[in-house]
């Protein structure tokens, strides 16, 4: 990585790209611009529309925050894709139909990338051929370490088209370890919880002024370990439980002189945002049209249509997102979606939130426990547990390590950054 101290953390929902300035910890964020004011998180979407001029057909795309601007403002249909991270271990969908092409996901992924690059190359004022990037402990999907190998070669060749000639992967816990040890003045053995839109990754590592001083080791991580969930997970049962009812879900329709119930597929497929653009196929929207004239409550099925027809996915996570990030603040919150055919306004309680999610929490907490036995560390040896993440803000994740270590020991921040920024900080290391 000679000349290098770029760090890229392509996320499932939002990815940044930051770089070390100097030789010691100084850090700077590229920024983006969205809706007249600046963030550093560059949403993980590409937006689509079919263009014909001349008589010649192509296909015109945004990413991230020009995406979301131009979808919004859309006057022409086209077509929304989310966490395409997610896709990574799937052997299956190599390729996908956009307005009648097919295009890898690959190629897909590497739009936004190339995208990230060339306006962060903008600001910083150089060219970005090489970065240190992060890749989960364990892919969503992956199974085996084959599984976990099969996503990262995808993901490289996705950078390989990006425009990028050298990339070295670095675990997104360990990435995040970096950031943390920035702030140190004295060594400590920590927990890292990194929580993703679709991966919740571990390690325990040894930082501190007297490991940089001599250097890092293997010996210095303990261990790591991951599931492939995180906050994705924790919106499907938001969806579930409070969106999916009022668009048909647990409804029936009339066959012939049978009662049965509406399929239950298209609800786990809107469940999850990297398949719900999937809905769009022409298929699928000739099942509905047709479930619609058997409903018993067609009203539901043309909310269901309309969501779907009019691409509606960013509207229904940015709901998501603010009564999940409500609940963790509040005991009880607001769910708002209102889009012509669609009215749905609820509150709902924390302790409900909490039992939606139960299952996937006490998965967590084993993974966690899971890792400490494995590393044969006890949990008084641990100095500090750093959270990043917008799930760790969650109360009943919190509650995972504030009952095996103390609220004192727990440290946030870097909520969407952390990892770009220890990225760029183990960038500078290896040049």
């Amino acid at each position: 990585m000679k000349g290098c101290a770029i760090g890229i953390d392509f996320g499932t929902t939002n990815s940044s790209i930051a770089r070390c300035v100097d030789a010691g910890f100084t850090v700077e964020l590229a920024r983006f611009p969205l809706f007249g004011e600046d963030t550093e998180a560059y949403r993980s979407l590409l937006y689509l529309e079919a263009l014909r001029q001349n008589g010649k057909s192509g296909i015109v795309s945004w990413t991230g925050p020009f995406g979301i601007e131009r979808y919004l403002s859309r006057e022409n249909a086209g077509r929304l894709i989310q966490s395409l991270k997610s896709f990574l271990t799937s052997r299956s969908l190599k390729t996908t139909d956009v307005f009648g092409r097919r295009v890898t996901l690959e190629d897909l992924i590497a739009r936004i990338l190339r995208d990230l690059r060339e306006k962060a190359e903008k600001q910083f004022g150089i060219p970005i051929t090489a970065a240190v990037a992060g890749r989960p402990v364990r892919f969503v999907g992956a199974e085996t370490e084959a599984d976990n190998a099969y996503a990262e070669g995808r993901l490289r060749e996705a950078y390989r088209l990006a425009g990028f000639e050298r990339i070295e992967f670095e675990l997104e816990p360990v990435a995040a370890a970096h950031y943390y040890e920035a702030t140190l003045q004295r060594d400590e053995l920590i927990l890292i919880g990194d929580f993703g839109g679709g991966t919740s990754d571990f390690s325990l590592i040894r930082v501190g002024p007297t490991i940089r001083r001599r250097g890092r080791t293997p010996d210095d991580l303990l261990g790591n370990a991951g599931v492939g969930l995180a906050g994705d997970a924790f919106d499907a049962k938001i969806v579930r439980h409070l969106v999916s009812p009022h668009l048909g879900a647990g409804s029936n329709l009339r066959s012939i002189d049978k009662i049965l119930p509406v399929p239950t597929w298209v609800y786990a497929k809107l469940e999850r945002w990297h398949h719900l653009s999937l809905l769009k196929a022409r298929d699928t929207m000739n099942m509905l049209a047709s479930v619609k004239v058997q409903a018993l409550e067609p009203h539901k099925i043309e909310a269901l249509i309309h969501l779907v027809e009019e691409d509606l996915g960013y509207q229904l996570h940015q709901s998501v997102q603010k009564t999940k990030c409500d609940l963790s603040s509040n005991e009880s919150a607001r769910f708002r979606l209102y889009d012509g055919l669609i009215d749905l306004d609820a509150m709902v309680e924390r302790r409900a939130f909490e039992e939606w999610i139960a299952e996937e929490v006490d998965i967590i907490a084993r993974c966690v426990d899971s890792l400490l036995e494995s590393s044969g560390v006890r949990r008084a040896d641990v100095n500090m547990v750093f959270l990043t993440g917008g799930t760790s803000y969650v109360p009943a994740v919190r509650r995972i390590f504030e009952t095996r270590f103390g609220a004192k020991r727990i440290r946030t921040g870097g909520e969407f950054t952390s990892v770009a920024q220890g990225l760029a900080l183990k960038a500078r290391e290896l040049s």
